[in-house]
């Protein structure tokens, strides 16, 4: 039977975890009110067990006043609140002398403690989401009117006439400077028809993905006001606006000029506005039917918390405390309190009635969305796969060693245009892999990387998803590399086999964009997705998922410099000539592998600028100072490449090595919070996720020794400073998880430090 400790631990929401019932410290207490009080006989101990609850069971059969009867232990006073927003607080006095009055003084503390905390923690969540639920609510409202209202003069006007007008509605915009000041700051003011909710307002587990309003329009129509949000989220938005901002200075220009008459500007609000408002505010609907279920989950959750230790504390001590203190909790705020309830079917009400067309079994499936099911075949088709593979590649390796090809006297056009092939789907698969074993383990400590990352629960790749797409790509990628050596041990020539690994290339670019919907189309249009909002970082808000993504490309510079020299190697036909060494020869290809070397951390750097510019916090140039170092290095071995003399070569090693410790520094410090001198856990954090510290130790320790390696100068190409591209490698799924919690933290603005990343 699993213990009701782990069960709570397993069950509570992660994000709220600080906010819950401390239950391990008040097992703590109890266990240390058992010590003292321990009997010095054991048959001693099970007779007064026996006694005491053979008194507790007639007790429950006694026909008088039960609260006549029952012993007054302790007695719980309520303190009310001097104000709204800190409610009422309890603290309990003991009526009765205990075997070690100290223990359980210390005890009823520490119980009291918790009572307010989830109280008073409760309280501000339910207003949180009673604030969330009117806002809404009327933004639903002006929807309505305005779909109606688009309806209607859609219905009188002709089928021939398709202008804009005629599928749009126009309200004025208000002359009155003072007047458009107070609709903007009236708390009725509507928050937008985007539907969005502010990040900085939200302390809940909800999608990340929100975005700050650059541009309010105040629309006068029938009497009320409601702004329209232009969010700056991606390069067409934000031209838009800019050019929407220009043509309303100019408006505002040339009515300040003449008096605010009965024909003022006017505004369209089309039909595809109306859809995309109507879009958001489904989303925000369902993130605040989320937001109620945790509520309602840390609701019971504690409630039960508090009946399970009040049952231990009665039967170490042997007193009736539970029943006097469960009714103080019963009717405390926090289980008494039913206005998030309420809330929660009005949402489902409305969600039913605009959203789903009055079928509640389709709105389920918004509102609580069911989990894909894990089909045994997956873990069938990785075995099978993975066998293949081993298989196969064991296969190669005995026809290479039997071809020669490992010898001093080999095929250079073979070791010089397949391995490149070779060694880029293996860097990449296996980092794929890696990211695999990222998502058991972030399973299994519990980490909420779905809200993290912000993946759809129910089309998100699971583990066994990810191995099995690393399984089939590999076994593919070494058939294709059998076939190809088979074909040239029986004497085909170059110019007819060649094409086989550029074939290979070219299907597992047509499954990436194929547009059917096979082969987790939902997660490879993510992935096309999130590289281009990487590509183009400046012109993008910048999410979690991008920099982390991001950050994992900068760990892949050998798979994109591979990349190129395939590319290369392919479009300019050198595989028919047997050219390999065209590419190298090329000036324009040797700068174009600087280029690709220099994308990935000058991506990085734009998007820590992006950062800046959005949220005004300086540690995010900081962070811009780690890429620009890296850049900065590669630069100087550029130059050094071209002028080999001693002047250069110092400038490169005093670059790399300042490039080295500014990103040794950053990892460890910013981003993992280790190397605390002040911490409980020597040269770590306060709080880690793992319960082994010699996990920390040794990953510490080996990405130090591996940056040690990049610091010869054949590998200072590459960065000395790229400490990611050692962590990622060797030991990702015990170096990233510890770094997550923090993260979850700074999204819930519950601890600022982090989010340097």
């Amino acid at each position: 039977m699993v213990k009701f400790s782990k069960q709570f631990e397993g069950q509570l929401v992660p994000e709220w975890k600080e906010a819950f019932v401390d239950y391990c410290q008040l097992k703590k207490d109890i266990k240390k009110i058992h010590f003292l009080n321990n009997p010095t006989t054991n048959t001693d101990k099970n007779k007064t067990s026996f006694a005491k609850s053979l008194v507790s069971s007639l007790r429950k059969y006694v026909f008088l006043d039960h609260k006549q009867r029952e012993p007054r232990v302790i007695q719980v006073h309520r303190k009310l609140a001097t104000s709204a927003s800190t409610g009422d607080l309890y603290e309990t006095e003991l009526l009765e002398q205990f075997a070690d009055t100290d223990a359980a003084v210390e005890f009823f503390a520490c119980l009291d403690l918790q009572l307010n905390k989830v109280n008073q923690f409760y309280r501000n969540k339910e207003k949180e989401f009673l604030d969330r639920g009117e806002s809404l609510k009327k933004q639903m409202d002006i929807l309505v009117e305005l779909k109606t209202s688009l309806n209607q003069k859609r219905a009188k006007g002709t089928p021939s006439n398709d202008s804009k007008e005629e599928d749009s509605i126009s309200g004025t915009i208000s002359c009155d400077e003072e007047s458009i000041k107070d609709a903007i700051d009236a708390e009725e003011g509507v928050e937008g028809l985007s539907g969005e909710l502010d990040k900085d307002d939200v302390k809940l587990p909800k999608s990340p993905r929100s975005l700050r309003i650059k541009k309010d329009d105040v629309v006068n129509r029938q009497g009320r006001n409601l702004r329209i949000h232009i969010p700056l989220t991606n390069p067409t938005r934000a031209f838009s606006a800019i050019t929407y901002l220009l043509r309303d200075d100019l408006k505002s220009n040339q009515a300040s000029s003449k008096k605010c008459g009965p024909e003022a500007n006017k505004l369209l609000i089309n039909k595809k506005k109306l859809h995309h408002a109507e879009k958001m505010i489904r989303g925000a609907f369902v993130e605040l039917y989320k937001g109620l279920g945790y509520l309602k989950t840390y609701r019971n959750l504690n409630m039960l918390a508090f009946v399970k230790i009040l049952k231990k504390f009665d039967k170490v001590t042997g007193k009736q405390v539970s029943p006097i203190y469960l009714r103080v909790v019963e009717s405390s705020f926090f289980n008494s309190s039913d206005k998030a309830l309420k809330l929660a079917d009005e949402v489902e009400e409305i969600f039913v009635k605009h959203f789903a067309e009055d079928n509640k079994r389709k709105a389920m499936k918004y509102l609580k969305p069911t989990h894909r099911k894990e089909s045994h075949a997956v873990t069938f088709f990785i075995g099978l796969f993975a066998g293949c593979f081993i298989a196969l590649f064991v296969g190669y390796v005995i026809m290479a060693h039997i071809t020669g090809m490992y010898r001093s006297s080999s095929d250079t056009v073979y070791m010089e245009t397949v391995y490149p092939f070779l060694s880029m789907f293996s860097l990449l698969f296996l980092h794929f892999f890696l990211y695999g074993c990222n998502i058991y383990m972030w399973r299994k400590t519990r980490i909420n990387y779905s809200f993290i990352f912000e993946l759809s629960p129910t089309k998100e790749l699971k583990y066994r998803d990810v191995f099995l797409i690393c399984t089939i790509s590999m076994t593919a990628l070494v058939g294709v590399l059998f076939l190809h050596l088979s074909l040239v041990a029986k004497g085909y020539s170059y110019s007819q086999v060649q094409a086989i690994p550029g074939f290979l290339l070219l299907v597992f670019i047509i499954v990436l964009i194929c547009p059917f919907n096979i082969i987790y189309k939902s997660s490879r249009y993510h992935f096309l997705s999130v590289m281009r909002n990487i590509v183009l970082s400046p012109l993008y808000k910048v999410v979690m998922l991008d920099f982390f993504m991001a950050d994992q490309l900068c760990s892949q510079i050998p798979t994109l410099r591979n990349l190129e020299y395939i590319a290369c190697y392919y479009i300019t036909g050198s595989y028919k000539t047997q050219d390999f060494n065209y590419c190298s020869r090329n000036t324009y290809y040797r700068d174009l592998a600087y280029a690709v070397s220099f994308l990935p951390y000058y991506w990085r750097a734009m998007q820590c600028a992006r950062r800046w510019f959005d949220e005004g916090q300086k540690i995010h140039l900081v962070n811009l100072g780690k890429y620009v170092s890296a850049m900065l290095a590669a630069g100087a071995k550029v130059a050094y490449e071209r002028e080999k003399n001693v002047g250069w070569l110092c400038l490169v090693v005093i670059m790399s090595t300042s490039a080295t410790v500014y990103q040794l520094y950053w990892d460890f410090v910013k981003d993992w919070g280790l190397l605390q001198f002040n911490s409980k856990n020597p040269w770590l954090r306060d709080e880690l996720v793992l319960r082994k510290k010699f996990i920390y130790y040794f990953s510490l320790q080996s990405a130090y020794y591996k940056s040690l390696e990049n610091r010869s100068p054949e590998n200072l190409f590459y960065p000395v400073c790229n400490f990611a591209n050692n962590r990622k490698e060797l030991g990702q799924t015990i170096i990233i998880s510890p770094k997550i919690p923090k993260f979850v933290s700074n999204t819930l603005n519950t601890s600022p430090k982090f989010a340097n990343r």
